[in-house]
Parts: structure tokens; C-alpha cells; sequence
């Protein structure tokens, strides 16, 4: 295990109970230092050994000071190490991405969550995407497209026709069913709205934007070796197969020391230029309240502080597979501090979670290379939580 501090740090007293005012404090950061690594070893050791996850890189941001924890292998080939560096599939948290992507299209005027679908691409006029609006694609709103596309749609020309071809089971805006074709097509559309394609504007403008420095859609080759391989469920290397919009949906690659940067991003956004502050603000809006959870674009927040049974439901499979009432917030759920914004993701052969709390200065980020279940990385990631408050 490594860890790095990235503010000064100074000798400090014993705390029978470190606080994470305590951690935040230069004075204590020394002793926070070996807090935080049983804090972290504590919550993130138990779940490798029981779930045979070979490598994890978790990362905290605390009041602007990133700490970094690294257990394991990136490889069982290579026997590379986890590193802050590492580059880890995110899968599904590339939508929080994707939609920054959308309010970064909102904020230059070229895009409008009430436009109906078909506005920025022609090829749908005609079908039921002239009644669907932007928002509902980006909030899994538009009334029951799928988690996947069908193994059929293998290209942009049958995906044009599955689009043109599908009919909506519910109103738009009435239930919320979790799914890759939905925000593909918010992200694919987002895009459009900007004349470039959607690699182009992430790889060149976003990312760049936030102070990411080592993100990718298309790992550059000169990157392979910090690539870790992920672990299929038969225990064979594996990494993510190419699909119909999954850079949109889970195509980011990125490490532990870039998604801090993204986190940190998002719970100040002071440092970045007006039009990515707008950006950022847009990914918090809450648009619809589903059971415990608040679906905004990308992100899914709840009150803070929150209990671990009510985190659990919002993170549950119910919510990954299931069609659920969504009800309407008009006007939307202002973005504020005193929330938690998470989201979970994953490939054949990666896991991750990420989680912020504005009001705290606090994120945490959780880079496995193994699929391992949901529950378990929320209510890990808790556990930190609980232990630092």
C-alpha cells in the first residue's frame, strides 16, 4: 500500500479519536496519515479477499489534501503494482463524464434539456424521439429503454433503426429505468449539438478542463502499460469490448489521481473557467426523485448525512434493472452542499465507486480491477465515511 499527501505536513499530537476536522488540520496530519491508512486498509482488505480482487486503487480527497491508497496488482501477468497512475475501466461512472459533457453543451447555448431528441438528429424524425425531450434521455426518463442495446445493434446504421423502430412502455418522465442507450444517446447528441464527435470534445476540451491528465476514451498506445487488466468471473484477464455508443455510456479509462481531480471539481468549482462552473452545476440539479435516491444527469445525490440501509436501496439492484415511479421536481432540486452525489461502475472486469460530499470537503473514489458486487463497495465506502465523521 502507498499513500501520498499532498499539503505540508507537520508532526502531530495523538488523538484517541481522529475527527475529520482532525484530518483537515496541518497540525494533525502527520498522525492523520496513519489514521486514514487503517481507516482505508480496514474497509478495503476484507472485500479483496472475500470477492479475490487482485488490485484497487482508492483515492480521498479531504479539505483540498489527497491521499492515496494502493493495494495489490494491476496485472497477474505483469505483477504491476496498483498505482495512483494505474489506469482503471469506470464503466457507468463514465456517465458523470458524459453528462458534464451535456451541461458543458448547455453552458455554450448549443444544447436545451426541453428540445425534443429528434432536434439534433434528423434521422429520428418520424419515431418517438420527437416526443421524448433531451432530459429524458439523460435521466433514464424516456420511458423504458433498455440497460443494453440488443446484441443486434452492432453499428450506427442499426442503431438509427432500433431507435427509429422502438416504442416507449410508459409516458416520458413517468418511470426511470436505468439504461446505456439512453444516456449514449444524450452524450451522442450532446456532441452533435457542438459539431465534433464525442471523443474529440471529451478528450480535447473536457478533460483538459477538469485537470485531468492521464483520462481517456481510447487508451493512447503509449499508455497500454499503465492499462490494468480486468478479471472476468472465470479469472481470465479481460478488458472492455468495443459497442455501440460505450463511450458515452462506459467508456472512460482513467486513474485514482484523475477521478480525485474530477471530485474535487465537483465539490468546488471555483478554480474552473464560468463555462465549466455552469458545466458541473448542471450535473447537480436533482430532476426526479426515485424511492431514496435523486437521479440528476450522471450523478444520483441524497441528503446528507444518510444512513447506510437508505444509500443500500438507492444503489440496489431494484434501481440498476427495474423500472421505478420517478416523480417529477419542477422546479428542479437546486444543487447544495449539505448532499451526497455518488455512482457506481462497472465492465466484465472492473469495479468502481465514487462519492462526494460538498458539505465536507470529502470524495472518495474506489478503482478495482475485478466486477465485484454493488452493495459492497457502497457500504465500504460508508464505512470510510462513518469512520472520518
Amino acid at each position: 500500500m502507498t499513500m501520498y499527501l499532498s499539503r505540508r505536513q507537520a508532526l502531530a499530537g495523538l488523538l484517541a479519536i481522529p475527527t475529520l476536522a482532525a484530518f483537515a488540520r496541518p497540525g494533525h496530519a502527520a498522525q492523520a496519515s496513519g489514521d486514514l491508512e487503517r481507516i482505508v486498509a480496514q474497509a478495503i482488505r476484507p472485500v479483496m479477499k472475500k470477492h479475490d480482487v487482485p488490485g484497487m486503487a482508492v483515492g480521498l480527497t479531504l479539505k483540498g489534501a489527497r491521499h492515496f491508497f494502493n493495494f495489490g496488482i494491476a496485472s497477474k501477468e505483469s505483477g504491476a503494482k496498483v498505482s495512483e497512475d494505474t489506469l482503471f475501466e469506470i464503466g457507468s461512472i463514465s456517465k458523470t463524464f458524459t453528462a458534464t459533457l451535456g451541461g458543458y453543451a448547455l453552458a455554450k447555448g448549443a444544447f436545451s434539456l426541453s428540445d425534443p431528441a429528434s432536434k439534433y438528429f434528423p434521422a429520428l424524425s418520424g419515431s418517438s424521439f420527437e416526443r421524448i425531450r433531451v432530459l429524458d434521455l439523460g435521466t433514464y426518463t424516456a420511458g423504458g429503454l433498455p440497460l443494453q442495446f440488443p446484441d443486434e445493434v452492432t453499428d450506427q446504421d442499426k442503431m438509427i433503426a432500433y431507435f427509429k423502430n422502438w416504442q416507449p412502455a410508459f409516458p416520458a418522465g413517468s418511470y426511470r429505468r436505468y439504461s446505456n442507450p439512453s444516456i449514449g444517446l444524450f452524450g451522442y447528441l450532446a456532441a452533435r449539438s457542438l459539431n465534433e464527435p464525442f471523443d474529440k470534445v471529451m478528450e480535447g476540451r473536457i478533460f483538459p478542463a477538469l485537470g485531468l491528465k492521464r483520462s481517456y476514451i481510447r487508451v493512447p498506445e503509449d499508455q497500454m502499460g499503465r492499462y490494468a487488466y480486468g478479471t472476468s468471473k472465470s479469472g481470465k484477464p479481460v478488458r472492455v469490448t468495443p459497442g455501440v455508443l460505450d463511450a458515452q455510456a462506459y467508456g472512460v479509462k482513467t486513474t485514482s489521481a484523475d477521478m480525485l481531480a474530477f471530485l474535487e471539481a465537483n465539490i468546488d468549482s471555483a478554480g474552473l473557467d464560468e463555462t465549466f462552473r455552469r458545466a458541473v452545476t448542471a450535473t447537480h440539479k436533482g430532476y426526479y426523485r426515485v424511492g431514496p435516491m435523486t437521479q440528476g444527469l450522471g450523478w444520483e445525490s441524497y441528503p446528507w448525512p444518510i444512513s447506510r440501509a437508505r444509500l443500500l436501496d438507492g444503489n440496489s439492484r431494484d434501481m440498476a434493472f427495474k423500472a421505478n415511479p420517478a416523480e417529477k421536481l419542477d422546479p428542479p432540486l437546486a444543487p447544495g452542499p449539505d448532499r451526497l452525489f455518488n455512482k457506481t461502475g462497472s465492465t466484465n472486469g472492473f469495479g468502481a465507486y465514487a462519492v462526494f460530499i460538498p458539505a465536507k470537503a470529502t470524495g472518495i473514489v474506489m478503482l478495482a480491477n475485478r466486477n465485484y458486487p454493488n452493495p459492497v463497495r457502497v457500504e465500504a465506502a460508508h464505512r470510510i465515511l462513518t469512520a472520518l465523521a
